[in-house]
């Protein structure tokens, strides 16, 4: 049996290809939109992929299912497990089989078994793998999805945060303590093979290493000790990360089917005059890192720097209705759009060079930094707002006296509460995310702003006085 797994550490995304060795045949498991990573690994390997499966329909990545069984006339796999809210809608002129509880299908020499562990999604399933083509009739392993992680368990209140379904979550977090009493039943030596590690938002606190056994989460795994339901729901309910926004648009593209990626190059802009040709919906989307956005950027560009945090921002700030067009190198703008596209936001129209949008002083703009011995000067100044961007739990664990708290993924849908007469300094935990919102802020007409250089870290270290 031939095996490997993919990480992409800008979603903390796992996914696995597969294969049977003596027939030749592969399968992908929860496949990533970015699909050629696959078709070269089987190839090199002598492969085909002939299946396609994945454990649930995914709410924080845009699923490569659909693609990859077009693109390999593929079969694919998939759940028939919850309500009609729950069903797979682009299945027709595909391959496709339908999966229930206890169902079975092989590949090859490798059998698929179906678990239904309903709790993080209704029709969430697992498949246990048993290498009969390398003689055994044990299982190996499990591919648990969003359903147990090393360390963690997948969270229950997506339904209900970002979906919008009403009154789900503790339907959820009771089917997930009965799913984990399933999943007690199996043998220790499982493997197991979740779809996310750390870094990902689809738990509260998932661990780093890429897989576990089931004996070993029997004993470490938190979620897998308490025996008292009630207990157990309201330790999973507390605590829960926000949810990215775009998080409710991935469940609905992942259900009703992904668009087909179009081939082809962007168009490339060759001076900063082209920029005016695009009108006030359009998001110019500068990439480079904070300090030198800071010192000079093209006027009304936003800045989300190009990195592991890349992805989750853009969906938290870019809309699906906006076009984008990239300030950028031009030698990283095909690794910023599958980064993009990862997500769905597909919606790229153009790029330029960022180092053409600062010949032109008169079009450039620049913000200033301050530490917080300066902020500390001015918090007494009614002229100065303080505005914490930081997420709620780190907001309830201690703030800076005089600040406001507005999350960086929702702050622009509070502008309107802030009057622009004053002058904004924006801090969130080390300087990064206020980075954001402070280009954020300035694109949309907010000429007096400042980030707070080392953020709550700086002034914890400082030992300023601090509210709780």
């Amino acid at each position: 049996m031939f095996f490997r797994s993919f990480f992409d550490e800008n979603l903390a995304q796992m996914s696995y290809l597969v294969g049977c060795q003596q027939t030749g045949e592969a399968i992908v498991v929860d496949p990533a939109r970015k699909i050629g990573q696959y078709l070269i690994t089987a190839k090199n390997e002598g492969l085909r992929i002939v299946a396609v499966t994945e454990t649930h329909i995914h709410a924080d990545y845009l699923s490569g299912a659909r693609e990859l069984a077009t693109k390999c006339d593929a079969t694919l796999y998939v759940s028939d497990e919850g309500d009609e809210n729950w069903k797979y809608e682009y299945l027709d002129g595909l391959k496709s089989v339908l999966l229930k509880d206890g169902a079975e299908f092989t590949l090859g020499h490798i059998e698929f078994k179906v678990m239904h562990t309903p709790g993080h999604t209704p029709e969430s399933i697992s498949f246990i793998l048993t290498d009969k083509g390398g003689g055994s009739s044990e299982p190996m392993g499990i591919f648990t999805g969003d359903f147990v992680f090393v360390g963690d368990i997948g969270r229950p209140d997506l339904l209900e945060k970002a979906a919008g379904f009403a009154n789900t979550a503790e339907i959820g977090a009771r089917q997930m303590f009965h799913s984990l009493q399933r999943f007690k039943g199996l043998p220790d030596f499982l493997q197991v093979w979740p779809a996310h590690g750390a870094g990902s938002a689809c738990g509260k606190a998932l661990g780093a290493v890429p897989m576990s056994t089931v004996g070993y989460e029997k004993l470490n795994n938190w979620a897998l000790k308490p025996e008292d339901e009630e207990k157990f729901v309201k330790t999973l309910l507390s605590g829960q990360p926000e949810p990215p926004k775009y998080f409710a648009m991935m469940k609905k593209l992942n259900k009703i089917g992904p668009e087909l990626i179009e081939g082809g190059r962007i168009p490339e802009l060759h001076n900063v005059e082209e920029l005016g040709k695009y009108g006030k919906a359009t998001v110019f989307l500068d990439t480079r890192g904070n300090a030198d956005f800071a010192r000079a950027h093209y006027k009304g560009a936003i800045n989300i720097p190009f990195n592991k945090s890349f992805t989750n921002w853009a969906g938290w700030l870019i809309g699906y209705d906006q076009d984008i067009v990239l300030i950028a190198p031009g030698d990283k703008v095909d690794a910023i759009r599958e980064s993009l596209r990862a997500i769905g936001l597909d919606r790229v129209v153009a790029f330029i060079d960022s180092a053409l949008t600062l010949v032109d002083k008169e079009k450039t703009e620049s913000y200033g930094e301050i530490t917080v011995k300066e902020l500390y000067e001015l918090l007494e100044d009614d002229n100065y707002q303080l505005i914490d961007v930081r997420n709620q739990s780190e907001w309830d664990e201690g703030r800076i006296p005089a600040a406001i708290h507005k999350m960086l993924g929702v702050l622009v849908n509070h502008l309107e509460e802030l009057p622009k007469d004053k002058t904004y300094l924006l801090q969130c935990r080390s300087g990064a995310r206020s980075a954001i919102a402070t280009s954020l802020m300035q694109a949309n007409g907010y000429t007096n702003v400042l980030n707070v250089k080392g953020g709550y870290l700086a002034w914890a270290k400082e030992k300023f006085s601090v509210a709780h």
